[in-house]
């Protein structure tokens, strides 16, 4: 046998042998129903960012025992305050009384939770239209495609546990309004499954009339025109917001005298009321 035909029969061997490989890794991720199993432990995903409507999706998966036994289908809002499920359940959201739904989104959203308990598979669902609404869910008549794409984004992912926070919304506010600016400062936070999801810092004048994000937005504020900022108040709230929201604490932000932060780029305003009142937040949200 000439060099270059051992050459070519042992490249024959290695790829078979690869396949074969390759089958059986693929075989323990299989039970003998055929059935994909996974990896125990908690499994999140959420959108990166915050819709049309101020809400965004959040999905959280327990794993037991190789199956998916429990699956959480929320969402939190730009404006902090309750999850979903919860604004939801106190009726508050009323998608029925607004809408004309057929059942509250708790309800609805527990219909699609129960069938990826059932299938196990969050491919196993098909769509009607672009929004991602579905036959398959017998009383479901919402979209469920972002529950759906956020179960399999955190499957693919792995497991990672719950963080280290209680879950719930927090709130807290300084104890006066500016004497020169009138602006008394807040943050409004939620958290599901142990992490920040939402944070929401504004303020309120003394004089009554929209929180401070919302005027900036609206071009009320006027940091720029009038203060010759490189950027408006809102723009540079939402970074520092990011900021947490990324790290998940407020590890690594040093102020100087000012109360500014050279850790977050394109934020040159007075971090220091966020910062004692995230810390205020926090320490209200800390397992015991």
């Amino acid at each position: 046998m000439t060099l270059k035909r051992l050459f070519a029969v042992l490249l024959v061997v290695f790829i078979v042998a690869g396949l074969f490989a390759g089958c059986a890794k693929q075989e323990k991720s299989k039970n003998k129903t055929g059935k994909t199993e996974y990896e125990d432990g908690i499994y999140f995903a959420q959108e990166d960012t915050f819709a049309e409507n101020g809400w965004k999706n959040v999905v959280t998966l327990r794993v037991a025992d190789g199956k998916i036994v429990e699956a959480d289908w929320n969402g939190a809002n730009k404006k902090g305050g309750p999850d979903k499920k919860t604004y939801s359940e106190s009726g508050q959201y009323g998608m029925v009384a607004r809408g004309g739904a057929s059942a509250e989104w708790h309800e609805q959203a527990k219909l699609a939770e129960d069938y990826l308990i059932e299938t196990q598979d969050p491919d196993a669902i098909t769509y009607k239209d672009d929004e991602g609404h579905t036959d398959d869910i017998s009383g479901a008549t919402i979209h469920v495609k972002e529950f759906f794409t956020l179960a399999k984004k955190a499957l693919a992912e792995g497991p990672v546990g719950k963080g280290p926070y209680k879950d719930g919304n927090y709130r807290a506010e300084a104890a006066e309004f500016d004497e020169k600016s009138g602006w008394k400062s807040y943050v409004d936070m939620t958290i599901i499954n142990g992490r920040i999801v939402a944070c929401y810092w504004s303020g309120i004048h003394k004089d009554g009339g929209d929180d401070k994000y919302t005027q900036s937005v609206n071009g009320e504020y006027e940091m720029k025109e009038k203060g010759n900022a490189s950027s408006e108040w809102h723009e540079q709230a939402d970074k520092v917001v990011d900021y947490l929201l990324k790290n998940q604490s407020l590890e690594g932000l040093t102020l100087n005298d000012e109360g500014k932060t050279d850790a977050i780029s394109g934020a040159t305003i007075s971090i220091k009321d966020f910062y004692d009142l995230v810390s205020q937040c926090l320490e209200q949200a800390k397992e015991e």
